[in-house]
């Protein structure tokens, strides 16, 4: 049976240096590495089986790092067991806090940005086990899109009045 994985790729400067820093931060393991004779370095990590890959940005092919960009499109969601400690981890490695590790939205998360600009948000769910996210997630689209009809109707209802007073 085929199998389909999504993996982040991160562009940044210094590929080589970020992979240090993934491995100091995260306890990232390099599974796939290829350096290039002009010092670029694509490589495929993993964090306890998370993988991503890292990259040197390249810009002839629109691969762009968060510094040249001057921010980011996406954050990286890293769950583990402990975020305070992963947490403490990476900004012992280099990483700035964004905002420190709390309870929030049924999580205890934290954001931190790590040296090349991409923003992680590392965290656990309060619950335990982690329930499936489905039932919770269905329960609050039936409910909104209960109240979007609802005001719907209203609007269209409004909307029909209007125009039969129209001459």
């Amino acid at each position: 049976m085929p199998h389909t994985s999504i993996s982040p790729m991160l562009s940044v400067r210094r590929g080589a240096r970020a992979i240090d820093f993934y491995r100091s931060a995260f306890g990232a393991e390099v599974v796939y590495r290829v350096d290039a004779s002009d010092g670029a370095v694509v490589a495929r990590l993993s964090a306890d089986g998370a993988e991503f890959w890292v990259a040197d940005e390249s810009p002839e092919h629109k691969n762009f790092s968060p510094e040249t960009l001057a921010g980011g499109t996406v954050r990286m969601v890293m769950i583990v067991d402990n975020p305070d400690a992963v947490l403490a981890k990476a900004v012992a490695a280099g990483a700035t806090v964004v905002w420190p590790v709390g309870d929030q939205h049924g999580w205890r998360v934290g954001r931190l940005v790590d040296p090349f600009g991409h923003h992680w948000e590392i965290g656990k769910p309060l619950s335990s086990p982690i329930p499936s996210p489905l039932p919770s997630t269905a329960a609050v689209i039936g409910a909104g899109a209960a109240a979007y009809f609802k005001r719907g109707r209203k609007v269209m209802k409004s909307v029909a009045a209007f125009w039969e007073k129209k001459p």
